[in-house]
């Protein structure tokens, strides 16, 4: 039914499939609307753990760990779930799938599935930790530090116990409990710069800012490359010390270093408010908008501002933009009124004021406004009725002040604090202050500690990673997601894939709804390849569904198979590369992991990625040297293939630069950096890892005009490495 043909005159690099037209559907038929399959290939796959069970739980595990190393925490879930459904006595599924779930912020199902786990094995001490981080976020601090003082009894030097419990007790306000964990944990960990910054904040809490700055003084000592240690200084400056100007030029840095963060925007444009730069303000908030469109504080921000430097019509559509997220903003409407008032639009403000004094009866600054709209409108009668109301008012409250000199703290701010308004606060007669949120203080830098990450937050240098084929990348709001390629615009045209492919180094993790399709996809394949075992495209097909669910032994599988079949076929030596370099990689983290002496939940610290090679670290460290050799020189030869089939194909060249770092044989990667940038001048990703080599051997003005020209293409975070090199 299916014949195979070798198209030599135009495509000589890779065998085409061909199928009869009306035959599609029976090739793939789990995309045809209305046709469903009953059997699932996960219950195939439970069915047989259950009758080989040691065996297969054991696999299903091992995938399931590599879906988590690679962030597909929803298709890991179900993973574990298969194995806890079959050996419910086992405590690893527990603890792998509450780590699953602390990444989704399920705190609940994590603190439960650690629970179970330490119930099966109160040896695990990485289970302590996710079950006292997600404890903590729930606001449990009592339970969270109940379980970091367990996890302590079994590894006493670790960091992350130490520094979480500090801050658990901080938030219960157990200050003299803090302060000797904090003293224990930089006493154990004198170089630990966010020991440093966390006991910044306790200082903080308790209103020691000579304390709070001198920590965060000997965190930039340590670290001079910590973007948040300079965004706190600024605040602190700002806040307690009124130090514009410094305040202004530690926020700069910050932004040096961290240039996509738009907090430090908006705290940055809150500054320079301050110091009557309105201009200068603006172009924060322009920036913020720029990252994150939908950013409604910059929004409102903004609006403030156009309507000081007379930008009225600008003006009106920030705000109506505020309101269209939030339409109970009283204060959008209320100067979006007085916006249209200005621009003689009666009828539009009278409507937003009406709105604002059915909320705030009481505010006869609204009132007076609304009576001369009224009034300019021709409603004379209407516009009187509210000046006397607004007269009335005025009156009662000089009344109320005479009666009370004091006020109330919030009509009467303190100096200084007249230009902006807190999130919280809802006096309507704030309405021409700046906002600024709430949690712009300690509280922010503890939540963000404890949301689940156990490794430092610093920003790793790291080279860009691998292309592979696939259907699904994350999107990319600097760079631009579309790749072209000849050979893989020729393969999608030939229509034998049920879903457009795509060449990515930015994978996306796949939603349940996804997941289901490609479970019941892979049953589909397996029934096409039990009808016809010697067509190689529905391998190829099935492959792509495997390595999606990161079966990546049984996805190595079916491209060997494509390959016995089609030895010409370009795309399955380049996935194969692709897929085996992925499973070194997973395995090598989970050596470091257990070598790390700063993380006992080996575990639970090689879900996260892992520095790439080129940082300096052995790459054979506790393997065979002679296997891990092996293994890259398998990658190797599959990227050699596909370059003798494909010579002009960019990305062979890219990938096996990387490997070739792996192997820290940088002068190969160099020369296959160099061809890949011949072949695109615009090849960003090249860019930037040639850059990392150039440093790595020592020649740094090379790197840095490599690392500069991907910034320029779109990698932001080369303008942070350059910065580093450059002090």
């Amino acid at each position: 039914m299916i014949t195979e043909r070798r198209n030599v005159a135009q495509n000589s690099y890779f065998c085409a499939f061909t199928f009869r037209k009306e035959e599609k559907n029976k090739i793939f038929p789990m995309y045809r609307f209305g046709k469903k399959i009953a059997v699932v290939w996960m219950l195939v796959v439970l069915l047989s753990v259950t009758v080989q069970a040691q065996i297969n739980t054991d696999r299903v595990m091992n995938i399931g760990r590599n879906a988590l190393y690679f962030e597909d925490y929803i298709l890991s879930i179900q993973y574990f779930n298969q194995v806890i459904n079959v050996k419910p006595y086992l405590a690893e599924p527990y603890f792998y799938r509450a780590a699953a779930k602390l990444s989704l912020e399920d705190y609940k199902g994590a603190e439960e599935d650690a629970g179970k786990c330490l119930e099966r094995n109160p040896f695990i001490t990485g289970a302590y930790q996710v079950r006292g981080i997600a404890r903590q976020n729930l606001g449990d601090y009592e339970g969270a530090i109940e379980d970091y003082s367990g996890g302590l009894k079994y590894a006493p030097e670790d960091r992350t116990f130490l520094g979480n419990k500090a801050i658990a007790e901080v938030q219960l306000k157990k200050y003299d409990e803090a302060e000797a964990t904090f003293a224990e944990l930089i006493k154990k960990h004198p170089s630990y710069c966010n020991a440093y910054l966390s006991r910044s904040q306790f200082w903080l809490e308790k209103k020691d800012t000579v304390k709070a700055l001198s920590d965060i003084d000997k965190a930039i000592t340590l670290d001079k490359h910590l973007s948040f240690a300079y965004a706190q200084r600024a605040i602190i400056k700002f806040q307690f010390g009124k130090d514009y100007a410094d305040a202004l030029e530690d926020m700069n840095q910050a932004l040096k270093l961290d240039p996509n963060m738009t907090a430090y925007y908006l705290n940055r444009g809150i500054i320079r408010y301050y110091m009557d730069d309105l201009r200068g303000s603006m172009a924060d908030y322009d920036r913020v908008i720029e990252l994150d469109a939908d950013n409604v504080m910059a929004r409102y921000n903004r609006g403030l501002l156009r309507m000081q430097v007379g930008e009225r019509n600008k003006a009106v559509e920030d705000f109506t933009f505020v309101l269209k997220y939030e339409p109970d903003n009283f204060f959008a409407l209320y100067n979006r009124a007085l916006l249209y008032d200005w621009l003689g639009n009666y009828r539009a403000a009278v409507a937003d004021y009406d709105k604002v004094l059915e909320q705030y009866p009481d505010f006869p600054d609204g009132y007076y406004a609304r009576s001369e709209a009224k009034r300019k409108q021709g409603n004379l009668s209407g516009g009187e009725k509210d000046y006397k109301k607004a007269l009335a008012l005025y009156q009662k409250q000089r009344r109320e002040l005479e009666t009370d000199p004091d006020g109330d703290p919030e009509e009467e701010p303190a100096a200084d604090s007249d230009k902006t308004r807190r999130e919280s606060d809802k006096n309507i007669n704030k309405f021409d202050r700046l906002l600024v949120a709430d949690n712009n203080d300690i509280k922010s830098k503890y939540e963000n500690e404890i949301r689940g990450r156990v490794q430092d937050k610093n920003i790793k240098i790291e080279i860009e990673p691998p292309f592979l084929f696939t259907y699904y990348e994350k999107e990319d709001k600097v760079r631009s997601n579309v790749r072209y390629s000849k050979e893989l615009d020729e393969l999608n045209r030939l229509g034998l894939l049920p879903m457009k492919l795509l060449i990515t180094n930015s994978e996306a993790s796949l939603s349940t709804p996804q997941i289901e399709r490609h479970f019941r996809s892979l049953d589909d394949y397996s029934r096409l390849i039990g009808i016809n075992p010697d067509n190689p495209a529905p391998y190829f097909c099935r492959s792509l569904d495997y390595m999606l669910v990161q079966d990546f032994a049984s996805a190595v599988e079916d491209l060997n198979r494509v390959i016995q079949l089609s030895d010409n076929f370009m795309f399955a030596y380049f996935n194969r590369a692709a897929v085996r370099f992925k499973q070194i990689e997973y395995t090598l983290s989970g050596e470091s992991a257990a070598a790390a002496p700063d993380y006992p939940a080996a575990a639970l610290a090689s879900r996260m990625p892992a520095a790439k090679p080129l940082s300096g670290r052995d790459p054979a460290a506790g393997a065979s040297d002679k296997k891990l050799s092996m293994e890259y020189e398998m990658v190797l030869r599959d990227y050699d293939k596909v370059i003798e089939m494909a010579p002009g194909f960019v990305y062979a060249y890219y990938n096996r630069a990387n490997v070739r770092c792996a192997q820290k044989d940088f002068r190969a990667a160099l020369a296959d950096y160099n061809e890949a940038i011949r072949l695109k001048p615009d090849f960003a990703d090249a860019y930037f890892n040639r850059g990392l080599v150039y440093v790595f051997l020592g020649e740094n003005q090379k790197g840095i005009d490599d690392l500069s020209k991907a910034g320029e293409l779109g990698i932001v975070s080369s303008y942070n490495i350059i910065k580093r090199l450059s002090d």
